[in-house]
């Protein structure tokens, strides 16, 4: 089996580079070193060194996933942004056990790994697979990770892998002068890796990657506003505030749609939804059902989740069609409502503004400003959390 393990670990390495996952020669010997499997607790050899497989460790009553495995892909994405070099102190929010293994050959004997989770069950599973895979050295603390592990500060990296919705000050004030937190925060609906490093106003970057997580328990749990606007379609919110006209909106659901195309090419869909969801705070997540989609009320983006911009009691959401003029695909807009033509016009201005500006990767700066708890604005570029605000600016 030892044999097995490390053919397959070799091809997952080779795989990841082929994704351009990895792109440093230590990553890939840390990769290469650490059994996985040891951490995929009764997975088939196969399923542990899948490179974009995450495994489920823990659901709750409901089949929700509380604790998972990530997927190789999306852990050594965010290994890469943290840019961990030898001797570091480097402190993990959520506890696989995997993932500190990995972070233990980065910082070597001179450096220190302390894994964090709220869970005893989980932090047992951790300390259990660290020591049978030979990592003993991790340091393994349950705790609630809201408030750091200020007995083991400061940390040169905070690696973050569960899904936070705002920056906790215990983590802004355990990082070290010149520390970097990567952390996959969520934004208006969507959750992005995002490396920040310390500035002089809090944190910034321009480091970031699509991905998903687990959403974070304990005091920096976070409930997104779900409504519901008619049978099989709702919007997804984070602002507890925002205010929606729900009865007009569930009329203008069955009423004619109205269709503009951009001219505009449609590509790199992850930099263009986040593009959509923090321009302005009008824009929500709209989701809807396949069967809504096979009746032809909705375009097939829905069941997905778009980004919607949604004005009183109509909305407009973004979809695509095959346009070799525009290479490949064109992007447009779907608008419902009295007012669909104002709002599919401002929608199709976004969208020829993203295409003839922003159209490419890493056109995002984006900041982090804590505020005094509660004062924070929702406004244009600017996602308003409970402890600060995220400001986006694209160049």
């Amino acid at each position: 089996m030892d044999d097995e393990a490390a053919s397959l670990r070799a091809a997952m390495v080779r795989e990841l580079h082929d994704l351009g996952a990895i792109t440093s020669e230590t990553l890939a010997g840390a990769v290469a070193t650490v059994p996985r499997h040891l951490f995929a607790v009764d997975e088939p050899l196969k399923a542990a060194y899948a490179a974009d497989q995450a495994l489920v460790i823990k659901r709750d009553q409901d089949g929700t996933a509380l604790s998972s495995l990530s997927a190789t892909h999306i852990q050594v994405v965010m290994l890469e942004q943290a840019e961990i070099e030898p001797g570091m102190r480097v402190l993990e929010v959520g506890s696989g056990g995997y993932n500190a293994a990995l972070i233990a050959e980065l910082v070597g004997d001179t450096g220190a790994v302390v894994s964090v989770d709220i869970d005893a069950e989980i932090v047992e599973r951790a300390r259990t697979c660290l020591d049978a895979a030979g990592y003993e050295q991790v340091e393994v603390v349950q705790s609630d990770a809201d408030a750091g592990v200020p007995e083991h500060a400061p940390f040169d990296r905070i690696i973050v892998t569960a899904g936070a919705w705002d920056i906790p000050s215990a983590w802004l004030d355990q990082l070290s002068e010149h520390g970097r937190i990567v952390v996959p925060l969520r934004m208006r609906g969507l959750t992005r890796s995002i490396a920040f490093d310390r500035a002089d106003e809090g944190l910034v970057s321009d480091s970031y990657r699509l991905c998903g997580f687990v959403a974070m328990q304990g005091a920096g749990a976070y409930t997104e506003r779900l409504i519901r606007v008619a049978d099989g379609i709702g919007l997804r919110v984070d602002d507890q505030r925002q205010d929606f006209d729900i009865n007009g909106l569930a009329a203008a659901v069955r009423s004619p749609g109205l269709e503009v195309w951009s001219g505009a090419a449609f590509d790199l869909p992850d930099e263009l939804e986040l593009f959509l969801a923090t321009s302005t705070p009008e824009m929500a997540m709209l989701h809807g059902s396949k069967d809504l989609v096979e009746q032809g009320v909705f375009a097939l983006s829905v069941t997905r989740g778009v980004p919607a911009l949604v004005v009183g009691g109509s909305f407009a959401y973004r979809t695509k069609r095959p346009n070799q003029e525009t290479g490949g695909f064109e992007s447009g807009v779907f608008a419902h409502g009295p007012d669909a033509e104002a709002v599919a016009a401002r929608y199709i201005d976004l969208l020829r503004r993203w295409a003839s500006e922003h159209q490419r990767r890493g056109a995002a700066r984006i900041r982090y400003r804590p505020m005094p708890s509660g004062t924070a604005k929702p406004s244009q570029g600017i996602v308003a959390k409970q402890l600060g605000a995220v400001e986006i600016s694209w160049s």
